[in-house]
């Protein structure tokens, strides 16, 4: 008997929900904007803004401004205090840290229950719903899932709560069933010391049935490499015979995507990416055949969104979610059950379908570079990369862009600092294709480098093998949700980079 099959009858009933958000949506966001308002009426903040005299989504997005964290930070120190019923009603006890590189000041996103419960957990079950649609073969339950996460401490400088990575928060909060279809064991999976870690994750699981992976896919080549080294296996499914999903977010998987079609060679074997992020779970893969992920609006989470071109303005137009249009970039704007209201989480997409509503990620709203003008986005530099890759037979382990304003001969260049994982028959091929496709991606970028005018031909600087994973550990951010900034607009980063590239006693 195939117990997935048994198991996945369950999800009949949230699989009828889920099939409304074709033609249900507006309504479904207008229920969760009054619930959400409803129970924080008699917050600090709700009293504030007079949650309890808004009617409407007009007179919401006419009250209450949008926030950055500098905006909420001094409610958040005062919860992490021990201060209650300001953001949100219920006893906020857990903190989300933030897992950004580019700026050493962390933020601390605080987690309700509710949000664990309605929107955290509800996602990882959609995941495993959808899945089992997309795949009706699936024997997911058969084994064990393996989840690589990060780990959390006691709140810093106060005795009122904890804050860590949220994967880490989701492992300490899981319903105790959970863990007799998961591995690592909680003591393994919440450890702090990332390299002992993966060792331990390793010599853990090597021996045990697992079906599905679930983490970030930069992070798990470094623990899918191990456990191979370990077991002297040349392929995963030799490991585990029954492996066949991987659910990855965090970061975009197409850099990655080459190098696990090498180290995972079965034909059984399928990627779903989802976007879940320390401020909630936003979307999941719903068709392997379409990249886009499907905008979870059933939960805790309120949509607002404000043109990427717009982003800067004084005062520029916010949409909900009834009113965007596709293919145009936009800045995602959420309030919460977590106490977020109008919040910026600085992440940026682009609608692909409205029936439902469907999108993909193409950046972050700090993570570009237009130092001249050029408006280079995330989504412009995966797609320059995976065309170079391409033509020229390489394969990236990880990158990292910025501008060069101006050098010694008065030129100003893109500079990109690659590690790869199979070097490209030639640099200076891969560095021409890269900025070709640039510019035909890119109007802005192929105007500014017209001629060489304003912009020179870009520059690949090939990075030692760990580069990135060394200045991370220098930056005391190895491991868990941290990732490698793609794409920055001043030098700080690339600078520290290059000089660990040439100086290997600093690593």
């Amino acid at each position: 008997m195939n117990s997935t099959k048994l198991i996945s009858k369950f999800f009949i009933p949230r699989l009828k929900e889920l099939a409304l958000y074709n033609t249900a949506a507006q309504s479904i966001q207008e229920q969760v904007l009054a619930r959400l308002l409803k129970e924080a009426n008699h917050t600090e903040w709700g009293r504030k803004y007079d949650y309890n005299s808004i009617n409407s989504y007009e007179e919401f997005k006419k009250r209450v401004p949008v926030q950055t964290y500098d905006d909420v930070k001094p409610y958040v120190e005062r919860i992490r205090s021990g201060e209650q019923n300001l953001l949100w009603p219920s006893k906020i006890e857990w903190f989300a840290k933030s897992s950004g590189t580019t700026n050493d000041k962390s933020k601390f996103l605080p987690v309700s229950r509710e949000a664990l419960k309605d929107i955290h957990y509800r996602g990882g079950q959609d995941c495993v719903a959808l899945y089992s649609q997309i795949n009706p073969e699936s024997r997911f339950f058969s084994g064990k899932g393996l989840i690589l996460g990060g780990s959390h401490s006691p709140n810093l400088n106060s005795k009122h709560g904890l804050v860590g990575d949220l994967s880490a928060i989701l492992i300490q909060n899981i319903n105790p069933l959970f863990n007799l279809i998961r591995v690592p064991s909680k003591e393994i999976a919440l450890m702090s010391e990332w390299e002992s870690k993966i060792e331990r994750i390793a010599q853990e699981t090597i021996n045990k049935n697992v079906t599905n992976l679930s983490g970030v896919p930069s992070w798990f080549l470094v623990l899918i490499k191990r456990v191979l080294e370990i077991t002297g296996k040349q392929t995963l499914e030799e490991v585990w015979p029954n492996l066949e999903v991987f659910f990855h977010g965090g970061v975009s998987f197409a850099p990655y995507r080459e190098q696990y079609k090498q180290l995972i060679q079965t034909s059984k074997m399928h990627y779903v990416e989802t976007y879940n992020a320390s401020e909630g779970f936003f979307g999941v893969q719903n068709d392997l055949s379409d990249p886009s992920m499907l905008l979870m609006i059933d939960y805790g989470i309120f949509y607002e969104f404000i043109p990427l071109d717009q982003l800067h303005q004084e005062n520029p137009e916010i949409y909900c979610l009834a009113d965007v249009e596709l293919n145009r970039n936009y800045a995602m704007v959420i309030s919460t059950s977590c106490g977020l209201w109008r919040y910026m989480i600085g992440d940026t997409v682009k609608f692909t379908s409205k029936n439902p509503y469907k999108f993909v990620i193409t950046g972050r709203t700090k993570h570009f570079i237009n130092a001249f003008g050029e408006e280079l986005i995330i989504d412009n530099a995966e797609k320059g990369l995976a065309k170079a890759c391409a033509a020229t037979g390489a394969q990236i382990c990880e990158y990292s862009a910025a501008p060069v304003f101006m050098d010694k001969n008065a030129k100003c260049r893109h500079q990109w600092l690659i590690e790869f994982a199979v070097m490209p028959d030639s640099v200076d091929k891969f560095a021409d294709i890269l900025d070709s496709t640039l510019k035909e991606l890119n109007s802005d970028y192929e105007a500014k480098r017209y001629k060489d005018i304003a912009l020179q031909p870009l520059e690949v600087i090939v990075a030692r093998k760990s580069l990135f994973i060394d200045w991370l550990k220098m930056k005391g951010k190895l491991g868990g949700q941290h990732k490698v900034p793609r794409l920055s607009n001043t030098r700080e980063n690339i600078e520290e980079m290059i000089l660990l590239n040439n100086n290997e006693s600093l690593a």
